[in-house]
């Protein structure tokens, strides 16, 4: 019988799974203590934290407001993203290398400096503290994410498939709809989840932009964990958790985070 060996890459992974869980395994256990203070271990089981919630509608309109924006958002950024991605891999046009990295730089940029420079922006245009700026700003620094992902879909994407339909007499439409498209909808997907998880979760960015009457539930949970650390921080947490992690949970469910980012594929190729 062989002994397994022993590998610092396994190691390093490990490390940082338990980096990642062990906030987790803190936050919500929390949330559920009868105590009247955050502290873990938690002390005994109640659910008074989360029935608190709904006493607080500055937690309940945020929640709206942010499930509201992040929907928005996921949808145009998906749309943005997607035919951006295609004419990036389809076509070949002076300055191509330029404009890809103009649609890319949000990633790199500190997002500190992009939340000052979209506030001095957007209030000399009068559209600061609205819905539509921070829709913009959130599709500023979420459509990079499904640009990525879609030109990562496209890489091994074979358009003499989009030729032959062509040949065939399907019109330049029909070729996107019917071909292009379903080839191309695990990345697809996977771009507006990403979309949808950034906008959720946004703070730095949001934080400059939002108002008293339109506030995202992290900048809620910011300002309040200023005056106040009690268990109703961790129950927010934990709902924001939970939220962030159905979307996964289901496409894992009903169509399989493998096939999503195209693993179940590559581990089929001899």
């Amino acid at each position: 019988m062989t002994r397994p060996k022993f590998s610092w890459l396994g190691l390093v992974a490990v490390c940082v799974l338990i980096g990642t869980v062990l906030p987790f395994l803190v936050i919500i256990p929390s949330s559920f203590t009868s105590g009247a203070y955050l502290t873990f271990p938690p002390q005994g089981f109640s659910l008074e934290w989360y029935a608190r919630i709904l006493d607080r509608p500055e937690f309940v309109h945020a929640f709206g407001f942010s499930l509201q924006l992040a929907s928005v958002t996921a949808v145009l950024a998906t749309i943005i993203g997607t035919l951006a991605a295609i004419a990036m891999s389809k076509y070949s046009f002076p300055g191509k290398a330029a404009v890809n990295g103009a649609l890319l730089s949000p990633l790199v940029l500190p997002a500190l400096i992009l939340g000052i420079a979209l506030l001095m922006l957007f209030s000399r245009i009068g559209i600061a503290g609205t819905f539509i700026g921070l829709l913009l700003a959130h599709l500023l620094i979420t459509v990079p994410f499904v640009i990525r992902l879609v030109l990562t879909g496209l890489s091994g994407f074979d358009y003499n498939i989009e030729k032959a339909a062509s040949i065939l007499g399907a019109s330049p439409l029909r070729v996107f709809w019917t071909v292009t498209i379903p080839l191309i909808k695990p990345a697809i997907f996977s771009g507006g989840i990403f979309a949808f998880l950034v906008s959720f979760d946004n703070v730095t960015i949001s934080l400059f932009l939002v108002s008293n009457k339109q506030t995202t539930l992290p900048i809620v949970i910011f300002n309040y964990i200023q005056d106040s650390l009690d268990p109703m921080i961790a129950a927010v947490s934990t709902i924001v958790i939970v939220v962030s992690l159905v979307p996964i949970v289901l496409i894992e469910r009903f169509y399989g985070l493998s096939k999503l980012f195209g693993l179940s594929e590559r581990s089929e190729t001899p």
